[in-house]
């Protein structure tokens, strides 16, 4: 990573050292980056959830083929944590669902992030660990993203959580909070009760300790808002770049492992694997596409090809940005080509969630001020700042690093 301004090579190496601790020390890295995969995983699975909601009980309740029994024994074995498996009700199903609805909502629109988030990881591991049969491949990124997304700061901008502490003058006081935060503690001790249940005891363990470090937060921030209140910045912020670095890694070896076992294949080395998915009724929406697709022996070939070195040369590309944004945009259009051929649109908005982690920067708050300009126009509002002025004051206020990322 790239951490502040370049040093010279006559700058010392302690010197060069201290400003990189201090730059990961005193900053959430990527504050944009993550902000945009908070938005797509929580769009991504909040659009599966409202799609499937009349085959809900089919795919994750109680007339489900995975029954409750098979599905008690199965976490039995494996561990797994899911609160659908404190009771075979109904009733209690649909208020799972509901919950893991309405916290994709609001991770999405960014208010309470840091407890949204941790109830929509909840909701995910919830419904997929009782019916784990039931996926395209995106739900395994998203369960993973889900446990990461906790660790972040991921609404520092683009958020209703950043709008209210822009606001000027003195923060009001936030009743909400604390009875948000007792609600929440209740909810914690029912999960310790049915530990023999829910299963994986290190998560329960690690929400008990997310409940208390917010509840320190709140008092830091309220009563201590000295040496304290820095300190407690300075481990949000470790944890945020641990988190952001480990997505990152994360999605290069999702690539990485993707492109070298293609390379296995005897279908992916004589280039016709492409063709053979096309040819399935199951991934056909568009058969006249599809048919006009592998009609083509080239285009067949030179998707194969082209899938299996942009996968492998991906993670090699990260220290070259503008190779990497190249390969990048290729990724993001193979994954809304296989939404579009192939029928897996929730699929291909989690991988394109994964790779907007290494968007650039400037790309970002680009598209930012041109989606509120957009809106603005939309829905005017009496006394709004002008699209030109608060564009500058978003500029003159953007230091995000030019990491990786960007």
């Amino acid at each position: 990573m790239t951490l502040g301004k370049a040093p010279t090579r006559s700058e010392p190496f302690d010197r060069r050292l201290a400003r990189a601790i201090q730059r990961v020390t005193g900053t959430a890295l990527g504050p944009y980056q993550t902000a945009v995969v908070r938005i797509g995983f929580s769009a991504a699975w909040l659009l599966f959830l409202l799609r499937e909601f009349p085959h809900r009980h089919e795919l994750y309740g109680p007339d489900g083929p995975w029954s409750w029994d098979m599905g008690q024994q199965l976490i039995a074995n494996n561990h797994a944590f899911t609160v659908l498996m404190w009771s075979d009700s109904t009733l209690w199903f649909e208020i799972v669902y509901a919950l893991a609805v309405l916290s994709s909502v609001l991770l999405l629109v960014g208010w309470r992030t840091r407890t949204m988030s941790v109830l929509f990881m909840v909701g995910v591991l919830s419904l997929q660990n009782r019916s784990i049969f039931m996926g395209d491949g995106g739900d395994n990124v998203i369960h993973l993203m889900a446990l990461y997304l906790v660790l972040t700061r991921c609404s520092q901008v683009w958020s209703l959580d950043a709008r209210r502490a822009a606001r000027p003058g003195p923060s009001p006081r936030d009743p909400l909070g604390p009875v948000l935060w007792a609600v929440l503690a209740l909810g914690l001790v029912a999960a310790t009760l049915f530990i023999g249940r829910t299963g994986e005891t290190w998560l329960l363990v690690l929400m008990w300790v997310l409940w208390a470090a917010q509840g320190v937060w709140w008092l830091v921030s309220r009563y201590a808002p000295g040496e304290p209140r820095t300190l407690a910045d300075v481990l949000a912020n470790l944890a945020h770049n641990a988190a952001l670095l480990v997505i990152m890694g994360e999605v290069c070896l999702i690539y990485a492992t993707a492109g070298w076992y293609k390379i296995q294949g005897s279908r992916w080395q004589d280039g016709t694997a492409l063709y053979y998915p096309l040819q399935l009724d199951y991934f056909t929406p568009w058969p006249f596409l599809s048919d006009l697709l592998a009609g083509s022996g080239l285009v067949v070939m030179i998707l194969t090809y082209g899938t299996v070195i942009v996968q492998v040369a991906f993670p090699f590309t990260l220290f070259n940005r503008r190779v990497k944004n190249v390969l990048l945009v290729a990724m993001m259009l193979e994954h809304a080509g296989i939404a579009l051929l192939l029928g897996l649109p929730f699929f291909s908005l989690a991988m394109i969630a994964a790779d907007a982690v290494f968007l650039p920067t400037v790309f970002l708050v680009w598209l930012g001020a041109r989606v509120r300009r957009g809106r603005e126009r939309l829905l005017p509002r009496s006394g709004a700042v002008p699209p030109g002025q608060r564009r500058a004051t978003e500029d003159e206020t953007d230091e995000a690093p030019r990491t990786l990322v960007g």
